[in-house]
């Protein structure tokens, strides 16, 4: 199986966050990479990246920035691959606002797809499900986890009911 989505990241502070996106990949049995392209200090290896992913086998790209968080946007003016967009709050971040709307508020012709602050889980998820229309297998470990998720919330309600 080859690689089918990249995890990116403006640097290394925003692991901790971006790592949930890569258990959901685990969970899930598919293939991912992940490292840290900075749009910023190193626009050349974002560019590249960006450029490169689809030869590579990539299918879909979540990117995680915080700040300014120009990242997950420039990667979608390269590439034709989807780009879910994770802003993170970092330590010089504007409570996350500013990484929110950056992400958010992408001009036409260049879509990000973007999940709540710091919800690199959903944003795996969204990866999942993006590329379950293409794989049958992949559909029903999805349908499985709502299920479960549906079954969780039914058990709950069910013990408070019977309280």
């Amino acid at each position: 199986m080859s690689i089918k989505v990249g995890i990116i990241m403006g640097s290394k502070s925003d692991l901790p966050v971006m790592n949930d996106a890569a258990e959901v990949f685990k969970l899930f049995g598919v293939e991912f990479e992940m490292t840290v392209v900075s749009a910023h200090r190193t626009p050349e290896r974002m560019f590249k990246y960006a450029q490169d992913a689809a030869s590579r086998g990539l299918k879909v790209i979540i990117a995680g920035a915080g700040g300014a968080a120009h990242l997950p946007g420039m990667v979608a003016s390269i590439t034709v691959l989807p780009v879910i967009g994770v802003p993170v709050k970092s330590s010089n971040s504007i409570d996350g606002w500013d990484s929110i709307l950056s992400i958010l508020q992408m001009p036409n012709g260049i879509p990000v797809a973007t999940v709540a602050l710091n919800a690199a889980k959903n944003a795996g998820l969204l990866a999942v499900q993006i590329l379950s229309t293409a794989d049958e297998s992949l559909a029903v470990k999805m349908q499985d986890y709502k299920d479960e998720l549906r079954k969780k919330v039914e058990e709950t309600a069910a013990e408070l009911e019977s309280e």
